[in-house]
């Protein structure tokens, strides 16, 4: 990181996770026996995306202002999206990942009992802005969280 200057910088992150529709109707109902589904994998996206240096060798460690986690409902799935900011000298790409893989992770696991045929897909970087590459905006079609 050396020279590069502190600058603010922001990423968002998107993933899928596709599940049946009776458990869809489940984690709307909020019936989900291990808790509000939502609210729990929001605080692991969270803790996630501090803990990105601890699980990707080379990333650095960054004083993150803000992670934002969104889900919306979509036919045979939940769509996930994460907002990370940080002012420091290199991106907050890995960390905005990390935030949706987990919470499509945390998802699942509190729901593996009803539905061991989960499928998280579609994991990929939307937009980066900050630092000296750049604006970055994902070409592929996606529908806004």
């Amino acid at each position: 990181m050396g020279e590069k200057k502190e600058t603010l910088r922001e990423a968002k992150a998107y993933g899928k996770i596709c599940l049946s529709q009776e458990l869809l109707k489940m984690i709307k109902d909020d019936q989900v026996p291990k808790g509000n589904v939502f609210e729990q994998s929001r605080l692991a996206a969270i803790m996630a995306a501090k803990r990105a240096p601890e699980l990707i060798p080379l990333c650095h460690p960054l004083r993150i202002t803000s992670v934002k986690i969104d889900f919306r409902f979509v036919d045979g799935g939940i769509e996930v999206e994460s907002n990370v900011s940080a002012f420091d000298r290199t991106g907050v790409e890995l960390e905005a990942l990390c935030a949706v893989t987990v919470a499509c992770l945390n998802i699942y696991d509190m729901c593996k009992k009803f539905d061991r045929g989960m499928e998280i897909k579609n994991i990929r970087l939307l937009e980066k802005r900050g630092g000296a590459s750049g604006e970055y905006s994902c070409a592929c079609h996606r529908e806004p969280v």
